[in-house]
């Protein structure tokens, strides 16, 4: 079988990739061939996801093997075939990219159809893909202080805070300084 998958960006509009791939292929050359496409070295915790009709993950594929302490089995997409998952048109994917802020582009199993090929090819390119790496965390930026960034001071609870409207009770059996906590 031949699966036809098309990838799309929240992110950017107009971005798409269109891959036809061997339902033999593994997860592992699905996402060797959409780096390629977008350019990304491989260099991240990246995997695919299987969702249900609402996007919510379901089985995880994962680019190397790790613990699970999930309902489902932990897969790796080297050692993992498409048509393993992959079972019906429509099927929805997500691949995360970028690990850190969860970033990822949404999969769709647009078509399968009879036939057989070696491995993945993109084949329709559209669009600029984001950039891998987000780096929003505006103190990561050097040279920038806090003074620089519009943080709402109240943003962690009342402003009008009074130490001693704290109540002790029940606080004075604590101590940190003993070790006694771990």
């Amino acid at each position: 079988m031949i699966y036809t998958i098309k990838f799309s960006s929240e992110e950017v509009d107009g971005f798409r990739r269109v891959f036809e791939a061997d339902s033999d292929a593994t997860f592992l050359e699905l996402h060797e061939a959409l780096l390629a496409s977008v350019g990304y070295p491989d260099d991240q915790m990246t995997s695919f996801f299987l969702c249900n009709d609402r996007w919510e993950k379901e089985q995880e594929v994962t680019r190397v093997e790790m613990d699970s302490q999930f309902e489902y089995d932990n897969m790796v997409m080297e050692s993992t075939a498409l048509s393993d998952l992959i079972e019906e048109k429509g099927q929805r994917l997500i691949y995360v990219f970028d690990p850190m802020f969860e970033r990822h582009f949404f999969g769709r199993v647009t078509d399968i159809s009879k036939g057989s090929m070696q491995g993945v090819n993109c084949i329709e390119k559209t669009g600029k893909a984001p950039k891998q790496l987000h780096t929003e965390d505006p103190l990561s930026i050097k040279g920038t202080t806090r003074n620089d960034i519009d943080i709402d001071d109240n943003f962690y609870g009342d402003d009008q805070y009074n130490e001693g409207d704290l109540d002790m009770e029940g606080f004075q059996d604590l101590s940190f300084d003993d070790g006694s906590m771990f």
